[in-house]
C-alpha cells in the first residue's frame, strides 16, 4: 500500500493532521456513532466492574453509587438490547405476543444473535479502515516492520481461524446478557422469583407460572419426554438454541455466561503472570549473573511443584475463606494460575530479553547515564511483548482447560456461577441418550476455544518472526502445523 507523505516526514502526528484533517474526522464521526449505539452498554459495563471491584474492598466507599449508576444504564435503550429485539414471549392460540415484530421465538432470537456479529464485525472493520487511513494519511514513513507483520498474519489462513474463533469467544462472553435467549437473573440465579405466561393447550387458556417451575417441566434427563433438544421448544413454548440442562435450564445462557467467567480467569491471570515474566526477564536480561541465577532457581522450584495437584490442595485449604468466596472463586483460581504460570512464560521471553540486553542502543543509553528502569521500559521492553503476546496466548488456552477440568471434579467455580466444565460433569451420564448435547456442545466449544487461541498465538509467532518452523512452509504449511503451539 502506498503512502500520502506529507512535505515534512519529522512533523508531528497532530501537525499532519491538522494539515488534513477530512478522513480523520470522518472515521472519527463513524466510530462515535458505532460506539453511541451500545453506549449504555459500555458505561454499564465500566460502572459494573468498578463497583464489583470496590465491592471486594472491604469498606471501600462507593461501590452501590457505582453500582446504582449501572443499573441506571443498563436500563436506557440500546441497538442490541433486549427490549429492542425482544424473543420472550407466549402463544395466545393464535399468534405470538411480546416477541420482535410477531416473530417466533427463535427467529427473533436468531435475528438478535446476528445483529449482535454483525455489529462486532462493523466495529472491528471499522478499527482497520482507521489503521489503513493512518497508513495512507497520516504515517510519516513509508514503510514500517508492523506492515511486514500484518501482510504475513493476513495471509496466515491457520491463524486467521483462531482469530475468528478467538472473536466469536469473546464477543459471546462480553454480550452474554444479550447473546442468549434468556437472562441470567431468570435462567441461573433466581429462577423462582421471576414469572412467564405461556398457552396451556389443554384449556386452552394463557396461564402464569414462575420460571422455576417451568423448568423442572423442561429439564434433559435422557429420553422420551424427559429431553429438550437443540434447536426445540420446551412445553411452555420457550426456545432453547441448544437445548436445556437436567435442570431445565437453558444451556446456550449457561455457556455464554460461561465464557465471560473462562475469559475473566484466562485473561486475569495471564496480566499478572505476564507482568511478572516480563518484570524478571528485563530484570535478569538487565543485570544477569546473580540476579538471573537466583529467578531461574526460582522458576524451576514452581515448575517443579505438580500443577494439578498444587491448584487442588490450595482450592480445598482456601475452600471457607473469604478469597473463595470473591466472583465464586474466579480471584482465588486468577492468583494460582499466575503463580504457576509465570515461570514458562518468563523463560519464553528469557531468551530475547537477553538478546536485547546485548544490542549497542542499550550500551548507549547506559554510557548516557539513563535510569535502568527507563531502559527497560523504552529500549528493551517494546521487543519482547511480541514474544509475550503469543506464549501467553498459548497459555491462556491450558488455563481455560484447567478451569473446566477443576469444573468437572467439582473444586472449580462455585455454583450457581457458570462454567463448561460443570455442564461436562452433570450431562457425563446422559452422553448415550437424546440428553447429550448437555455435555457434548460444552466439550466441543472447550476444544475449538482452545485451538481457536493456539492457532492464533502461531499466526503472530509466525507473522513476527518469518524464519520460524511455521512460517517456513507459509500459509499452507503454518495451518498443518500450527495446532502445535
Amino acid at each position: 500500500m502506498e503512502t500520502e507523505l506529507t512535505d515534512d516526514i519529522d512533523q508531528p502526528l497532530k501537525d499532519r493532521l491538522r494539515a488534513h484533517p477530512r478522513p480523520a474526522l470522518l472515521w472519527g464521526a463513524g466510530l462515535c456513532i458505532l460506539l453511541l449505539l451500545e453506549g449504555p452498554t459500555y458505561l454499564d459495563g465500566l460502572l459494573g466492574a468498578i463497583g464489583a471491584g470496590l465491592g471486594l474492598l472491604p469498606g471501600a466507599p462507593g461501590a452501590e453509587a457505582f453500582a446504582s449508576a449501572s443499573a441506571f444504564f443498563s436500563e436506557l435503550p440500546h441497538l442490541l438490547s433486549r427490549e429492542l429485539v425482544p424473543n420472550r414471549g407466549y402463544y395466545d392460540g393464535s399468534a405470538w405476543q411480546g416477541t420482535f415484530l410477531g416473530l417466533e421465538p427463535k427467529y427473533a432470537w436468531l435475528i438478535r444473535f446476528l445483529l449482535v456479529y454483525a455489529y462486532v464485525a462493523a466495529l472491528l472493520g471499522w478499527l482497520w479502515y482507521g489503521y489503513v487511513l493512518f497508513r495512507r494519511h497520516y504515517r510519516a514513513a513509508d514503510w514500517t516492520p508492523t506492515d511486514d507483520v500484518i501482510d504475513r498474519l493476513r495471509s496466515h489462513y491457520w491463524g486467521l481461524f483462531g482469530l475468528t474463533v478467538v472473536v466469536f469467544f469473546v464477543t459471546m462472553a462480553a454480550f452474554a446478557p444479550v447473546v442468549g435467549p434468556t437472562t441470567a437473573e431468570e435462567n441461573i440465579e433466581g429462577p423462582y422469583s421471576h414469572d412467564m405466561k405461556y398457552y396451556n393447550e389443554d384449556t386452552e387458556t394463557v396461564e402464569t407460572i414462575t420460571i422455576g417451575e417451568a423448568n423442572l417441566g423442561s429439564a434433559s434427563r435422557g429420553s422420551g419426554d424427559s429431553n429438550v433438544g437443540i434447536w426445540s421448544y420446551d412445553d411452555f413454548g420457550r426456545f432453547h438454541p441448544v437445548g436445556t440442562l437436567v435442570s431445565g435450564k437453558d444451556l446456550f445462557t449457561f455457556l455464554a455466561f460461561g465464557a465471560r467467567v473462562s475469559l475473566f480467569i484466562g485473561l486475569g491471570s495471564m496480566a499478572i503472570a505476564g507482568f511478572i515474566a516480563t518484570t524478571l526477564a528485563l530484570v535478569t536480561a538487565y543485570y544477569k549473573g546473580v540476579t538471573d541465577l537466583i529467578v531461574v532457581l526460582t522458576s524451576d522450584s514452581v515448575q517443579a511443584m505438580p500443577a494439578l495437584l498444587l491448584v487442588i490442595l490450595a482450592t480445598v485449604v482456601f475452600r471457607n475463606h473469604w478469597i473463595a468466596e470473591l466472583y465464586s472463586g474466579a480471584m482465588l483460581f486468577i492468583l494460582l494460575f499466575a503463580l504457576i504460570r509465570w515461570p514458562g512464560l518468563w523463560r519464553a521471553v528469557r531468551g530475547p530479553a537477553l538478546q536485547v540486553g546485548e544490542q549497542e542502543w542499550v550500551d548507549a543509553a547506559k554510557s548516557y547515564g539513563q535510569r535502568p528502569t527507563v531502559i527497560m521500559r523504552k529500549h528493551m521492553a517494546p521487543y519482547i511483548l511480541g514474544y509475550l503476546l503469543v506464549y501467553a496466548s498459548l497459555t491462556l488456552g491450558g488455563v481455560i482447560i484447567s478451569v473446566s477440568a477443576l469444573s468437572f471434579l467439582g473444586l472449580g467455580i462455585t455454583a450457581p456461577t457458570p462454567e463448561w466444565g460443570r455442564a461436562i460433569n452433570i450431562g457425563q451420564q446422559y452422553i448415550a441418550s437424546q440428553s447429550w448435547h448437555i455435555s457434548l456442545i460444552p466439550g466441543i466449544l472447550i476444544t475449538l476455544v482452545v485451538t481457536g487461541f493456539n492457532a492464533f498465538s502461531d499466526g503472530i509467532r509466525d507473522a513476527i518472526d518469518p524464519q520460524s518452523e511455521g512460517a517456513e512452509g507459509g500459509a499452507t504449511g503454518a495451518a498443518a502445523g500450527g495446532g502445535g503451539g
